[in-house]
């Protein structure tokens, strides 16, 4: 087959392309980035990297100016194009900053040039509505641009060392506040844009840790007013929620914890789940549960501080409690981008990180617990694509338990 002939093949399967089961997407599109890594020349890769942030703060830029409200606000109406004039008025926008921000989003597919000086949505610009998740995962992912460009200056300063320090980290040194918590409380733009993205279903992915960890067997308490599951750092009561739903008939409390403010939000909790307001820096009040439960906390800490946090779990576990932590488990070899876009995503957050078993082994040597199992379900062939699908749970027990 001739390159031509290739070509044409390719541009009709696009055209004609049907929509897919997802795994066979995600196929065919790793098949197109190796076609892709084989064709680009070093120059070319180099040039999508190095500006592949203009795009994003292209589209950072069209939410924040509702420039895609603008242009969605058409739909339906005879004529769904908008002009420049229109958006310029609708986004309050100088109309040569108009022009030149929708040539960049036309020139990378997010909104379509129908005519000169005139533009209509695509599904993509739909997404991006200031009211739509996507938008705030967009402002919440590029905020930390402005952290991960100051890494060089960063690593020169302080050497080059992985950061260790929750509170003397890369986003301290980018930006004047004492811990990312900390700049989102007094910022709500950004606080609400963290906490929409912190709900959406891509972070939920996977079997939940009580479809494959051996509950029924396990998880005993002799009646409901002993506590059976503590959630620390639990939000809104998502997981004890879906707990509840998947065992409404066992015994005990199951307590949800987390700062007050936090807390304060999570309503219509079923009977069962007690809401409980608590620092997990500060002495655990919950003594002697079953289970101290914990899903995607700790890689916001790098070991200094998340050994803090388990050492007073541990003080609280009695003689048959078990700590239970559903959390990404990096491969040994062969991570993947998007594990390894997260790692660095952490680092310059928090100057923690996703962490190998080996790593979190070793965490919670630190903290005096011991790792029993790492748990997978059965599905779960342990590749790097499989482990960046489904998070682990790792079971811990107290030292001197084990010994």
């Amino acid at each position: 087959m001739s390159v031509a002939d290739l070509i044409d093949k390719i541009n009709a399967t696009t055209d004609l392309l049907p929509t897919l089961p997802d795994a066979e997407r995600r196929q065919l599109l790793q098949a197109c980035e190796k076609l892709k890594e084989k064709l680009e020349t070093p120059f070319e890769a180099i040039a999508r990297l190095v500006f592949s942030g203009h795009q994003a703060i292209a589209v950072r830029l069209g939410i924040d100016f509702k420039l895609f409200d603008a242009i969605t606000a058409k739909i339906g109406q005879p004529d769904e194009s908008i002009t420049i004039p229109e958006l310029a008025e609708a986004t309050g926008a100088d109309p040569l900053l108009v022009v030149r921000l929708s040539r960049f989003l036309t020139a990378i597919s997010v909104i379509k040039e129908v005519a000169e000086g005139r533009y209509s949505s695509t599904p993509f610009s739909n997404a991006l509505v200031s009211t739509a998740p996507l938008s705030s995962a967009v402002i919440h992912g590029t905020h930390f641009m402005s952290v991960l460009a100051k890494l060089p200056e960063y690593f020169k300063s302080k050497g080059l060392e992985s950061p260790g320090d929750a509170f003397d980290g890369p986003f301290q040194f980018a930006i004047d506040s004492p811990h990312y918590f900390d700049f989102l409380s007094t910022n709500a733009y950004y606080g609400q844009a963290f906490n929409t993205t912190m709900t959406m279903s891509f972070r939920r992915r996977g079997k939940d840790w009580f479809e494959f960890f051996p509950v029924a067997e396990r998880l005993h308490v002799p009646n409901d007013t002993d506590t059976l599951i503590v959630d620390i750092g639990g939000s809104q009561g998502e997981d004890l929620k879906k707990f509840k739903a998947h065992f409404p008939t066992l015994p005990g409390k199951l307590i949800l914890q987390d700062l007050p403010a936090v807390v304060e939000g999570a309503h219509d909790l079923p009977a069962g789940i007690v809401a409980q307001k608590y620092d997990f820096f500060q002495v655990q009040p919950v003594k002697n549960a079953k289970v101290y439960f914990m899903r995607t906390v700790l890689h916001d800490w790098p070991d200094k501080q998340a050994a803090q946090i388990l050492s007073q779990i541990r003080d609280a576990m009695g003689p048959d409690s078990v700590l239970l932590i559903s959390e990404t488990m990096l491969p040994r070899t062969g991570v993947l981008l998007s594990s390894a876009l997260s790692d660095l995503q952490m680092m310059g957050s928090f100057a923690s990180l996703e962490r190998t078993e080996a790593q979190w082994r070793a965490l919670l040597e630190i903290a005096g617990l011991d790792l029993v199992q790492t748990w997978l379900p059965d599905d779960c062939d342990g590749s790097s694509q499989a482990l960046a699908d489904q998070p682990a749970l790792f079971e811990a027990r107290k030292k001197d338990v084990m010994e």
